[in-house]
């Protein structure tokens, strides 16, 4: 069974750790603790027997919520973590008439997880990711 429970200033750590394991450019413990320190910034840690598999990282400021960064451990990809991740932060998102998020239009997974949620494809950042195009989604709360 996957928990979701808000991260704070101590798991800065962990996600960093998190972010290494699901991306090529991670960011730092530093660069994590930045952005969490920002207004509206907030982070929410999956855990599958109280061992952390994934994370979330949202923003909110007025009406719009920015998923900022998303991730599962590889070898826990596939049990419901980021769609757990992801409801969570919806959830508790008060106030938010939108989300919006990129994703690269060659992550099938994470599209197929977006397009279950509801989001729609609102525009295109070419090269956004290096070589790779990003796709902006966008959900109307």
């Amino acid at each position: 069974m996957i928990e979701v429970e808000a991260a704070g200033a101590t798991t800065v750590a962990v996600i960093a750790e998190l972010h290494a394991a699901c991306f090529a450019e991670a960011w730092d413990t530093a660069a994590i603790a930045r952005l969490l320190a920002m207004p509206g910034a907030y982070a929410l840690l999956a855990l599958r027997d109280n061992d952390p598999i994934g994370f979330v990282i949202a923003r909110q400021a007025a009406d719009e919520l920015e998923i900022v960064s998303l991730g599962v451990r590889p070898d826990a990809r596939r049990i419901g973590a980021a769609d757990a991740l992801m409801r969570v932060t919806l959830a508790r998102a008060a106030g938010a008439a939108s989300c919006f998020l990129e994703v690269a239009e060659s992550n099938a997974a994470a599209r197929a997880l977006y397009l279950k949620l509801g989001f729609a494809q609102a525009g295109r950042r070419p090269r956004y990711y290096g070589d790779q195009d990003a796709l902006v989604l966008r959900l109307v709360l």
